[in-house]
């Protein structure tokens, strides 16, 4: 919608009748949304904003491409592309020649090449004042070819969608662009590279069952309308009103459907960040320590623990499952937030919901980007009631699969962060497929072609800790345990008795010891007394050199070596 057709004027008068208004004619606009009295030029040097609620308000195609590019980089493509009428549809071709001459747009959407705080893309901005841009011929071929070309010239695609669905008036000739623009970017990723999508209000219809879905990361701005019908035709469809929310963002992002929602003001250093985590034949590389010194320093005398625990005076293991469940000890986003930089967190199953119990997403590890995935279980009861307490459901395990496969279509290492009671056993679990997903996990993991660690940092329950722990290496800390059921079912399955915890304990071989010398992991890493977040530092440094080590041998492996290897690994045992 155009900005100036986005705020109604306000009356504005002196109280004597015949007056000319005070305040210049344009100067001020009412918003729309709140009602409420905005400078115009306010709103558009604060992003297209209302500064008094909040609400965003569309932005035309050409402005957004200067938000979010750098100066004098976007150079056009296809701008004189035009749609026939396909099916002959009365006075189409009219309505298109009064488009072009009202917004100066051949087309609902511009396409062409940019940078991005210097990295190149090819980008798409769909704009709402042409046919609410909806897709037709040329929309369809316009997005196609740019999407061709990013692939012949090896450059990440980022789209804007801001669409009312299929064009009506070209009929089947516009279906057919939902698989024509699916289809190239199909190539393009199967080319392995990159394709965000931003999801703008509204996007709709046809738009949203073709490429706005198909981002290897997609993005939305706040509140903005996202659905396959239009609420409208819903409720005339159902007959029943739709709840407050319903197909907005913060709707998708719960569901599972989006990665995530951005600021405008704050996307195109998102972006960035995306594009450059993204960038090809980026090396691991040697750092200056950030905040840990004085432990690297002292680590080499430390290193030597963490092979080899001696057993006499130690926690039994039933002790040792009590130190694994403290609710003071380092949670996996603790180890993302030491050890890793520029973390972009990645949403959702793509079929369901967001899965807090597991999170995950793309960061740096040594300035290499790598996918880095964590179970988590909460800090306190509102924390432990939204991770379910570290219980993952099927959509958890489906979200960490989906961005395993996207760590291997980019090349990108794999690093897991184990802790979990098990998968949730329960009702809703089961009728979304609790069995399947892990099994889903299990098959694919087995065969990623790239390296995958994964590390033990607490309690590894069950199926629901294997489903994340299939990898070249695995990892213990000191005081964590892994086993096939907590000791409390143990006893009770095999005891009848589940009092009788602490005697299962000592059989079922659960401590880092136990499975070390059995074999089942490569190395156990010392941790301090009373180990919490504020002192996890020294055995973050002890996982960060060995990390390296692990990326730097397993990264000259190639694909059939890493697969057969982590094969064997299984096999044997």
């Amino acid at each position: 919608m155009k900005l100036d057709n986005m705020f109604k004027k306000p009356s504005v008068s002196s109280g004597k009748k015949g007056k000319r208004p005070e305040v210049p004619e344009g100067l001020l606009r009412k918003c729309n949304k709140c009602g409420r009295a905005i400078i115009a030029e306010d709103v558009r040097r604060e992003f297209y904003i209302c500064p008094k609620c909040g609400g965003y308000f569309r932005v035309h195609a050409y402005r957004r491409i200067e938000m979010v590019t750098d100066e004098g980089t976007f150079e056009e493509w296809d701008r004189e592309l035009k749609c026939g009428n396909p099916i002959e549809y009365r006075g189409y071709e009219d309505k298109l020649a009064g488009l072009r001459d009202k917004t100066g747009l051949e087309e609902a959407v511009i396409t062409g090449k940019a940078e991005i705080c210097g990295s190149p893309a090819v980008i798409g901005v769909c704009d709402g004042r042409f046919l609410m841009a909806s897709m037709g011929e040329a929309v369809g071929e316009k997005i196609t070819r740019a999407v061709e070309r990013a692939t012949e010239e090896c450059l990440p695609v980022v789209l804007f969608a801001c669409s009312g669905g299929a064009r009506m008036q070209e009929g089947i000739f516009s279906l057919m662009q939902m698989a024509k623009t699916s289809a190239a970017l199909k190539r393009h990723s199967d080319a392995g590279l990159l394709y965000i999508s931003v999801l703008t209000d509204p996007t709709t219809g046809g738009v949203t069952a073709s490429f706005a879905m198909l981002g290897d990361v997609i993005l939305a701005e706040p509140k903005a309308l996202i659905g396959f019908a239009g609420p409208r035709v819903i409720e005339q469809t159902i007959r029943q009103k739709l709840p407050k929310g319903f197909q907005r963002s913060e709707f998708l992002l719960k569901h599972g459907f989006i990665d995530g929602i951005v600021e405008r003001p704050k996307l195109k250093d998102t972006l960035s960040k995306i594009l450059k985590l993204h960038a090809r034949d980026i090396k691991l590389q040697e750092e200056e320590p950030r905040q840990h010194e004085k432990s690297i320093k002292h680590q080499e005398s430390t290193l030597s623990q963490q092979v080899s625990i001696v057993m006499g005076g130690e926690p039994d293991a039933w002790s040792r499952v009590l130190l694994s469940r403290k609710t003071e000890r380092p949670a996996g986003i603790d180890y993302i937030e030491e050890m890793f930089t520029d973390f972009v967190e990645c949403c959702g199953d793509r079929c369901f919901a967001d899965d807090r119990a597991i999170i995950g997403g793309v960061a740096r590890f040594r300035g290499l980007p790598v996918t880095v995935i964590a179970q988590v279980k909460g800090r306190d009861t509102r924390e432990n009631l939204a991770c379910n307490f570290g219980m993952p459901l099927p959509e958890g395990y489906r979200k960490a699969l989906r961005l395993m496969r996207q760590a291997e279509k980019f090349h990108r290492p794999v690093i897991c962060f184990v802790d979990t009671p098990g998968a949730f056993c329960g009702i809703e679990a089961e009728e979304r497929g609790q069995g399947e997903s892990i099994a889903r996990s299990l098959y694919e993991m087995s065969g990623l072609k790239v390296p995958v660690l994964s590390i033990i940092i607490g309690e590894g329950g069950s199926g629901g800790a294997l489903a994340l722990a299939v990898a070249d290496e695995v990892w213990m800390l000191e005081n964590s345990v892994y086993s096939v059921l907590s000791p409390e079912g143990f006893a009770s399955i095999l005891w009848k008795d589940s009092s009788k915890a602490k005697e299962a304990a000592e059989v079922m071989k659960l401590t880092a010891a136990d499975l070390k010398e059995m074999g089942i992991v490569e190395k156990v890493f010392s941790e301090p007394e009373n180990y919490t977040a504020e002192n996890l530092e020294e055995t973050a440094a002890l996982l960060t050199r060995e990390i390296e080590r692990f990326l730097a041998e397993y990264g000259r492996k190639s694909p059939e070596e890493l697969t057969a290897r982590r094969y064997d690994r299984f096999r044997r045992l």
